[in-house]
């Protein structure tokens, strides 16, 4: 639990006009055209009678319009014309693939596979690994299932499975359990529940040094945060584009690095996954060189244009002044809350601890009767660590804010 000085924040979190953190400062013009930017991609931010106050970003995020454009269009196409133009599809995939690469740095769009979820992009790296009898893998017991029972699912192989707790130092409390048999060590970018972020290149560095694979679920950092796969040493990330990359459910990104691609098992099979797939009649088939040897099936095209759309929006903002807006508008939660004398804050309240997510609670009301009170309400948020998360974007505005905190003040 976390109380701060009244105030500690600073004044500048009232206001959204500049926005300045780390290397990146924006006038308040500049700002403006983002501003009005989102203002259009986001109608859902529009007066609306109810108005609906969406802080829900960690859960399901709100497409742009760019978006429904690019759904509307394709679904457009497909009834009037079919797949007349499929190679035009493939272009788009290969911008997608493209794009997310940029967005990890990763060496080559050969190490992004486009595959169905989190989970699934987990599982491929779990049960794909070569483990030995007694090997153990280590994470920590804040995990969203995802995260968690996939790795449980190892026992039955003699693989042990050490969830730990995270103390005051989170990367230093996995390192503490790390031993001579432990083969990957798995976090979350950011835990779903608290909004606590891990400091990646530390524990990246660690596991360098340790020749441990590093495994990262960046479902709740990646389209707010930097990431940098080969900076930060990570063999595998993946992360679905339904949260803070605001696109649609169904498809994620798996990165695998070059050393590991082809030392990962096989699981799935399929038409898509081998070398030369448009080839149907070879016999002498191999699983292709690059990551789309993870990928058995025929591409989501439907999903592929969705994300391709929303990406392009992340890139056009740049990922840098999304995430300090975003600091903004947690700071701007965080400040209200802390200020408030029936409020608790669960949210780590240092800034290089928390992403998009600040997690609170009621001193005095059972955290379901402030769930529902505030779904009566028209707030979007979730349940999370016994209180209630809220997760704004980059484009949830100041008004947005206030009129959920008034109610939540006013409980």
């Amino acid at each position: 639990m976390y109380h701060l000085p009244l105030g500690i924040l600073g004044p500048a979190v009232l206001w959204f006009g500049s926005t300045s953190y780390g290397n990146v400062s924006m006038t308040s013009d500049a700002n403006s055209k983002v501003d009005s930017l989102l203002e259009h991609e986001f109608p859902i931010e529009a007066s609306h009678d109810p108005a609906v106050i969406y802080l829900n970003h960690a859960a399901v995020a709100p497409w742009p319009r760019r978006t429904e454009r690019a759904v509307t269009a394709f679904a457009q196409e497909c009834c009037h014309t079919g797949a007349q133009h499929y190679p035009r599809w493939v272009e788009v995939e290969s911008r997608l693939r493209q794009g997310l690469a940029d967005l990890i740095h990763a060496p080559a769009t050969d190490d992004v596979a486009l595959l169905k979820s989190t989970s699934e992009a987990l599982s491929v790296v779990a049960h794909g690994f070569p483990w030995n009898k007694g090997d153990n893998v280590v994470f920590c017991e804040q995990e969203f299932p995802s995260n968690r029972i996939v790795w449980e699912s190892l026992q039955r192989y003699g693989v042990e499975t050490r969830k730990i707790a995270l103390g005051t130092d989170p990367e230093a409390s996995l390192q503490d359990a790390v031993d001579v048999n432990t083969r990957l060590l798995a976090v979350s970018t950011v835990q779903y529940a608290s909004g606590l972020r891990m400091d990646l290149q530390r524990l990246g560095e660690f596991c360098r040094r340790k020749s441990i694979a590093f495994c990262v679920d960046a479902i709740q950092g990646l389209g707010i945060l930097p990431h940098d796969v080969e900076a930060m040493h990570i063999d595998f990330l993946m992360a679905d584009g339904h949260k803070w990359l605001l696109g649609p459910e169904g498809l994620s990104l798996f990165y695998c690095s070059s050393r590991w691609r082809q030392r990962l098992t096989l699981h799935e099979y399929g038409w898509h996954m081998i070398n030369n797939p448009s080839d149907f009649d070879q016999t002498d088939w191999r699983p292709a060189e690059s990551a789309m040897r993870f990928e058995c099936g025929s591409p989501n095209m439907l999903g592929i244009m969705a994300l391709d759309a929303s990406l392009d929006l992340i890139h056009e903002i740049g990922i840098n002044t999304i995430q300090a807006r975003i600091q903004e508008r947690t700071d701007y939660l965080i400040d209200r809350i802390v200020r408030h004398e029936a409020l608790e804050l669960i949210t780590n309240p240092d800034p290089q601890r928390r992403a998009g997510i600040v997690t609170f609670r009621h001193a005095r009301l059972d955290a379901d009767h402030v769930f529902e009170t505030l779904k009566k309400k028209n707030v979007v948020c979730a349940q999370r660590a016994g209180g209630i998360r809220l997760s704004p974007h980059c484009y949830t505005r100041t008004q947005t804010l206030d009129r959920a905190l008034d109610i939540i003040e006013g409980l």
